[in-house]
C-alpha cells in the first residue's frame, strides 16, 4: 500500500526515462531504424500497428487490427491516399515494454510512414522515441496514459482521452453517486498508477475524501486483504483503475468481505471476461469509465454490420478508435501532401472537427482530445458493458 501519491509520480517519472533508455539501447542493437529508400516509396503506403496479439489481452489486439483494416479496406476503394493504397503491417508488442521495443524497430525496418497503434500505455511508452528517430508520426488509438503526454514529442497524437480526462468523467460519477468515502487501488503498471493519480487529485479538489489509496501486485489469486482493506476503510465508493484480470477477483472477493458501495472501474477492465472472472451475482453496482463502443453509439448500425460481415465477429473496444486513428491518419497525410513527419505533424494539428465515432477530434497543443468523450458504462445481463449514463447531463 503507498503512504503517499508523491511516490508514484516520481516511479512514474522514472519509468519514462528508463523506458527511453531502453528503447534508445536496443534500437542500437537492431540497428533497424529509418527504413531505405526504397522500402518507403512504391505503389503502397504503409501504415504500422502495434497491438498485443498474444498474452491475456490478445482480443484487444484482434479488435484493433479489424478496426484498422476496414478504415484502410474503404480508404483504398475510393482511391486511396493520391492514388496510392494504404497497407497495414502488424506486429505483436504482447503488452510488453521489451517486445514492443523490438517490434517497433521491425516496423520501422518493414518501412511505415505512419504508426496508428498503441494498446498497453507501459507498452507504447518506449516506442515513441523509435518512431521519433524514424520521423514516424504516431496516432495512438487506445494508449492514453498522461506519461505518453509528458514525453513531449511532435509526433504524438492520441485519440482515446487521456488518463486526466478519464479520471474527470469518474470524480464526476463519484459526485453524482453522492459518494462520501472514497477509494482508489491500482495495480502498480504505469496506466494504471498514472489513473489513480489524476483521479486522486481531482477527487481531492472536488472536496471528496479519499480515505484508501492502495496498490495490487497483478497477476496473484488472493486479493482478500486488500478486499478487507476496503471495507476497513469504510468507503462506500472504490476506483479501481487496473486491468479486468485483477479486477474481476478484486470486485469479487471485496464483496465476499462485505463491500457494498460502488465498484467503478478503469477502462482496462472493459471486457467481458470481468463479468465472468466476478462470477454469477457478483456484477451488480459494477461501472467503468469508459469511451462508446459502437453498439452504444447512435447511426453505428451499418458499420457495425460491415464489420461483422467482414471478420464474423461483433466489433469491440477500440475497433472504432483503431478505425479512426487510420482515417485521421490518411486524412492528415492526404491534407500534407506528404509523408514527411514535419508535415504531416503539421496537418494533424490543424484538424478541426474532422468527423470520427468518438465526437468530432480537434487536437490541442499538447496532441491530446480537446474533448475526452468518456461515458460510463455498467454490465448488461449478458455479461458484457453497455452504457449507463454519457455524462451529458
Amino acid at each position: 500500500m503507498k503512504s503517499t501519491r508523491s511516490a508514484s509520480v516520481w516511479r512514474r517519472a522514472r519509468y519514462l526515462a528508463a523506458s527511453v533508455a531502453l528503447a534508445t539501447a536496443v534500437a542500437g542493437c537492431g540497428g533497424g531504424v529509418g527504413g531505405s529508400d526504397d522500402e518507403k516509396s512504391g505503389d503502397t503506403i504503409k501504415f504500422g500497428m502495434l497491438a498485443p496479439f498474444s498474452g491475456t489481452e490478445s482480443a484487444f489486439g484482434d479488435y484493433m487490427k479489424n478496426g484498422a483494416a476496414l478504415a484502410v479496406e474503404e480508404i483504398n476503394a475510393d482511391g486511396g491516399i493520391d492514388g496510392k493504397d494504404i497497407e497495414l503491417v502488424t506486429q505483436d508488442d504482447g503488452c510488453d515494454a521489451t517486445t514492443a521495443v523490438a517490434a517497433a524497430n521491425k516496423l520501422v525496418s518493414q518501412g511505415v510512414v505512419a504508426s496508428v497503434g498503441g494498446y498497453c500505455s507501459g507498452a507504447t511508452l518506449p516506442t515513441l522515441p523509435i518512431f521519433l528517430q524514424a520521423e514516424v508520426p504516431m496516432v495512438i488509438p487506445a494508449a492514453n496514459s498522461n506519461a505518453l503526454v509528458e514525453a513531449d514529442q511532435e509526433n504524438v497524437f492520441l485519440i482515446n482521452g487521456t488518463g486526466t480526462q478519464q479520471a474527470a468523467a469518474a470524480v464526476a460519477f463519484a459526485k453524482k453517486e453522492g459518494a462520501s468515502k472514497i477509494a482508489v487501488i491500482d495495480d502498480s503498471t504505469d496506466y494504471s498508477v498514472d489513473l489513480a493519480d489524476s483521479f486522486v487529485e481531482q477527487a481531492k479538489s472536488a472536496g471528496l475524501d479519499v480515505v484508501l489509496d492502495a496498490t495490487m501486485t497483478p497477476k496473484e489469486k488472493d486479493y482478500s486483504a486488500e478486499a478487507n482493506k476496503l471495507v476497513k476503510s469504510g468507503a462506500d465508493f472504490v476506483y479501481w483503475t487496473g486491468y479486468y484480470q485483477e479486477g474481476g477477483l478484486l470486485n469479487r472477493q471485496s464483496k465476499d468481505a462485505g463491500y457494498k458501495g460502488t465498484f467503478l472501474a478503469g477502462d482496462g477492465s472493459v471486457d467481458a471476461s470481468f463479468a465472468e472472472i466476478s462470477g454469477k451475482d457478483y456484477t451488480d453496482n459494477v461501472y467503468a469509465t469508459f469511451t462508446q463502443t459502437p453498439d452504444m453509439l447512435e447511426g453505428a448500425e451499418d458499420w457495425i454490420a460491415d464489420y461483422t460481415k467482414k471478420f464474423g465477429d461483433e466489433p469491440g473496444p477500440y475497433s472504432t478508435q483503431s478505425y479512426d486513428a487510420v482515417r485521421v491518419m490518411a486524412e492528415a497525410i492526404k491534407n500534407a501532401d506528404s509523408t514527411e513527419m514535419k508535415d504531416v505533424n503539421a496537418a494533424l494539428r490543424d484538424l478541426d472537427g474532422f468527423p470520427a465515432f468518438s465526437g468530432p477530434i480537434t487536437f490541442t497543443e499538447e496532441g491530446t482530445l480537446a474533448e475526452g468523450g468518456f461515458a460510463i458504462v455498467t454490465i448488461g445481463d449478458d455479461g458484457s458493458f453497455v452504457l449507463h449514463d454519457d455524462l451529458q447531463g
